[in-house]
Parts: C-alpha cells; structure tokens; sequence
C-alpha cells in the first residue's frame, strides 16, 4: 500500500482510512488505487472548502462519464466511504447517495477491434513522438502483448524485466487480479516481439532485472492513467472515437483477445466447449462464467457458428437418410 501516493489537502485522512480498513483485515489494495483517482481530482480542483461538499462530489462524477457504468459505480463507492469516514470527525461533510450498480450483463459492451483496427493502432503507437525514443516501442509492444495475451492492464504495466523468460516464451504474472501467480505463454510473434523490444528496452536505465519493463519518459514504471490518456489519443488519430455504443476502450484488448482466439478455434475446427477451460486459465480468471463475460457474438463468430451448426446438421440428414434406404 506505500506504493501509493497521496498529496490532496485529503491525503492524511484517506491514509487514515486506509490503515483502518488493512487493521480490519481487509485487502483495500484495489480501493486504494481508486483513492488515487479521487486523490488527483482534488489536486487539480484545489476545493475551497475544507471539507468535502455535494457540490466536489458532482464534480467529480461528471469526470467519469468516459467509464463503463461498474467503473462509475467502483468510484462512487470508495469516496462514499471515505464521506463516511469523514464524517466522524466533521458532521459537515456530505455523503452521496447509494449508487446501485448495474447487472453484470448491462454493464459489459465491450468494443471488439477488429483485425485492421488493432494493426493501426500499433502502427500510430510506434510513431509516438518523440520520435527516436523509446516511447514508441513501448506503446507499440504494450498494446500489441494486450492484443495477444489479453493481459488486464494493471498486470501488464507491473511487469519487469525478469518476468519475461525469452527462453521458455512465456510471461510469469506475480500477484494479478485476487493476488494470484500464473504463467501466461507466448505465441512465437509475440515473443519474437518482446525480444526485440527488450534488446532496445534494456540500453535504458534501470535496467536491473526487477526494473520494469514498459517505462515511461521519466524511466519510471508507466501509470494506468497515462497509458488511458495516450491510448485514447491513439484511437482519435485511427478515428475510432465516436458517440455511438460501445465506446472503443483500452480494456477492451482484453475483450477482443478472447473473441479473436474463440474465433480461432471455430476455424480450426476444435472442441470448443472444451478449449473455454483453457481460455478461463489463461486469463487468469477465478471460473469460467468471468470468461463468458468477455465473449460477444460478432459477424466473424455468428458465420463460424452458422458453419457449424449447418454442417453437422447435413451429416445428420446424411446419417438418417442412409438408414432410412438401408431399411
């Protein structure tokens, strides 16, 4: 939890809330770094009041319009329990209603990139400016590994240097989502990939084996705030912003990773029902109805199905008939 920092006029008391909430047992980690977001707002509003006002907290919920509605909902939660836990010492501050949180199915429209997109915006990502630099590569390689592994971004952006083991072709993830460990392996492009990217990465300090992996200009570990910034940067030079639903979205790489890899086993002909395991595995996900989540009918699978269905349906007309003529 050290690894997060505070600098609003709030910071002592969300410490404060904090250390209660780890005193309690609690594993506040993923709160924590919502606490951030809210931490950053006050920073840069610089309130007036000295203590947190209807009028700060609507502010801040029109910042996150650009979030899924759970993403909303996650937010408001936590900066209604810091209201409350101000609340204790100063009777003056106002905590916002409940925010009822939408079904899982209503909260899920992932944007699912389609091959070409995903090629373009590696390509606008390798030409970041300044050119020359490693800023570039490294948005190109970050993108490009969430693309073929459907890594979450926190997890991709807490990698360092010695959890790619070129020799195996494989990730190690150290404390993913629930603090679990799993190895992710990697295609032979993706690997090819990183190796060529870690060649360039490591002629720039730190590159001690715990260094991470993807830095930003400063040579420090990229934050999930800036990677959202120059990604959406990155889908208005592809023109691939737009007011329709859904809205593109960093993490829907990870959406379109596992429609694309679904998609793959459709055209290879294999069990199916047998393969979500693996995907459920490899995504490091707790079961596999979280992995159900992320598929989404596309033209591409709804034409694989359709196949399918179509040719098993004939082999079964074939059968039947055979049998009928037999008798």
């Amino acid at each position: 939890m050290s690894t997060f920092k505070f600098e609003s006029c709030l910071a002592m008391p969300i410490r404060g809330l904090i250390s209660l909430r780890q005193i309690e047992g609690a594993d506040y980690h993923a709160q924590a770094q919502l606490l951030v977001y809210f931490d950053r707002f006050l920073v840069e509003q610089k309130p007036t009041e000295l203590h947190l006002t209807q009028q700060i907290i609507e502010d801040y919920e029109k910042t996150l319009t650009h979030l899924a509605p759970r993403g909303q909902a996650n937010r408001i939660c936590v900066v209604r329990q810091l209201c409350k836990y101000l609340s204790r010492s100063d009777p003056m501050t106002y905590i916002p209603d409940s925010w009822r949180s939408p079904s899982s199915q209503a909260a899920f429209a992932p944007y699912i990139y389609s091959e070409d997109e995903v090629r373009a915006l590696l390509a606008e990502a390798a030409n970041l400016p300044p050119l020359g630099t490693l800023r570039g590569p490294t948005y190109q390689t970050l993108l490009g590994l969430l693309y073929s592994t459907g890594l979450r971004i926190g997890e991709a952006i807490a990698l360092n240097l010695t959890d790619f083991h070129r020799n195996d072709n494989r990730l190690f993830v150290a404390q993913g989502k629930f603090r679990k460990d799993r190895w992710v392996p990697l295609s032979d492009s993706t690997a090819a990939a990183l190796v060529q990217y870690m060649d360039r990465r490591r002629q720039t300090r730190p590159n001690a084996p715990d260094a991470p992996l993807f830095l930003n200009q400063r040579g420090n570990r990229l934050r999930h705030c800036t990677v959202c910034h120059t990604f959406h940067r990155l889908l208005q030079q592809c023109e691939l912003v737009h007011d329709g639903h859904p809205r593109p979205r960093l993490h829907d790489l990870r959406h379109t990773f596992a429609v694309h890899r679904l998609l793959a086993w459709y055209r290879e002909g294999g069990d199916i029902n047998a393969k979500l395991v693996w995907l459920s595995t490899y995504m490091g996900h707790v079961g596999i109805h979280s992995t159900y989540l992320y598929l989404r009918p596309t033209a591409g699978l709804l034409e694989q199905v359709n196949s399918r269905f179509h040719h098993h349906y004939l082999q079964y007309l074939t059968s039947h008939t055979t049998q009928g003529d037999t008798l």
